[in-house]
């Protein structure tokens, strides 16, 4: 069983920059991928974001590309998510995915 706790989020205004951070513990090897998903004010689903593989392959939703970068240290099991030039619409819960299991999610409010 793998267990992930988010951390880093918080409120920023439009235009700045946070990292998040997912630290994974359990069974979690270097070759899982880490995803990052967020759930919107009155969303039901929560949308993906961006994955990073074992080999360090990234992958991003369009909505974040050249804004969002995803890194993983495989030393510390922790996986990040640095975001820069926020925008409102930014504005969700952010939930960190691996190995099928989720964590509790970090609060990220952009104001304008």
């Amino acid at each position: 069983q793998v267990q992930l706790v988010e951390s880093g989020g918080g409120l920023v205004q439009a235009g700045g920059s946070l990292r998040l951070s997912c630290a994974a513990s359990g069974s979690i090897s270097s070759g899982n991928a880490i995803s990052w998903y967020r759930q919107g004010p009155g969303n039901a689903a929560r949308d993906f974001v961006a994955t990073i593989g074992g080999t360090g392959r990234t992958t991003y939703a369009d909505s974040v590309k050249g804004r969002f970068t995803i890194s993983r240290d495989n030393a510390k099991n922790t996986a990040y998510l640095q975001m820069n030039d926020l925008k409102p619409e930014d504005t969700a819960v952010y939930y960190c995915r691996a190995a099928g299991e989720w964590g509790q999610g970090t609060q990220v409010t952009v104001s304008s």
